[in-house]
């Protein structure tokens, strides 16, 4: 049957948008990686949706799914936090066999990206929400600041130019997402199974929020809608507690 192909196929739109990525950060383009990283989210937000659709989940579409995140959402941003670190204006220098090793601190975004993937795909709590950070939301986060940093340096603001080219800024951002990811924190996921208000106020509250603020400030808005989503995550924990 064609239609139990279908979900894979995404899924490997997915990858490929991981390596396009990859090849943009090689080549110093980083808007376009950031650009293939958001392309390769709408293809992870399809395919599962097309499986539960076409009723054609399986292992393999799941382990699959997994080893395309690993790429898209791991690896690809991790090479575009290499190259911002490369262009920071006070990165130490720990020098080891030439090479400066600071910028490798990078590089924990995958690593905690296949602890975070292998851990979903063993933990059953995780079939309506998610346990620490998706993936997905964290490669987005990254793929946004050479956006942000572009008009910021278009915007010729000296400021905003020194914090968004400050090594120790991307080094706190890069371990405090990494934690975040593995991290026992409850958050909403965006599958609905209906569409009442009384289930899905957070969902929808967030959707609204991210739709305005893309509006307004395009890639811009990918840190703050995540930080939202964070929030709204933990104002729902505790709602539900009470």
């Amino acid at each position: 049957m064609i239609k139990k192909h279908i979900p894979n196929s995404i899924t490997a739109l997915n990858l490929v948008c991981g390596i396009f990525a990859i090849v943009a950060t090689f080549e110093n383009a980083l808007l376009w990686a950031g650009f293939f990283i958001a392309l390769g989210a709408f293809f992870d937000f399809f395919d599962g949706m097309a499986a539960r659709l076409l009723h054609v989940k399986s292992e393999m579409g799941k382990e699959m799914d997994s080893l395309a995140d690993l790429i898209s959402f791991g690896l690809a941003p991790g090479f575009i936090v290499y190259q911002l670190l490369m262009q920071t204006n006070n990165s130490p220098q720990w020098i080891i066999f030439d090479h400066n090793t600071a910028l490798y601190i990078a590089f924990l975004l995958p690593v905690f990206a296949a602890f975070r993937l292998a851990k979903f795909n063993i933990d059953t709590r995780q079939t309506t929400s998610f346990i620490g950070l998706p993936t997905p939301a964290t490669a987005l986060f990254f793929a946004s600041l050479p956006f942000i940093k572009d008009a910021v340096f278009s915007a010729d603001v000296p400021f905003l130019q020194n914090l968004i080219g400050n090594y120790w800024i991307v080094f706190v951002l890069v371990i405090l997402i990494s934690v975040l990811m593995v991290a026992e924190l409850p958050l909403f996921s965006l599958k609905f199974s209906n569409f009442a208000w009384r289930e899905n106020s957070f969902r929808f509250v967030f959707l609204g929020s991210a739709i305005v603020l893309l509006f307004l400030l395009q890639f811009a808005a990918l840190p703050l809608i995540i930080s939202i989503y964070i929030l709204l995550s933990l104002i729902q924990n505790q709602s539900t507690k009470r």
